[in-house]
């Protein structure tokens, strides 16, 4: 497994668990410790999506560092190639 591999593993472990914390709270809005429990996933989640984005470009197409096209300047998953 390649690091972008296992950088993505971990990385879509955290937003899924936030992910589901999140739709939890919206049947369950009162439930403190899962609010907590979802701020510290959210916490975790942050500089994996800032160490992968600084390797590998970004992850979505949202405005980063004020240029709107950055995402496209990398290559496309196809494009890379394995083991460099």
């Amino acid at each position: 497994m390649t690091e972008r591999q296992i950088l993505m593993k971990k990385l879509s472990t955290y937003a899924f668990a936030a992910d589901d914390l999140h739709l939890f709270l919206d049947t369950h809005p009162n439930d403190r410790e899962t609010a907590a429990k979802l701020v510290r996933y959210k916490e975790k989640l942050r500089p994996l999506v800032e160490e992968y984005e600084s390797k590998f470009g970004p992850l979505t197409a949202d405005e980063k560092n004020g240029n709107r096209w950055g995402w496209i300047q990398s290559p496309w998953p196809w494009e890379i190639e394995e083991g460099k």
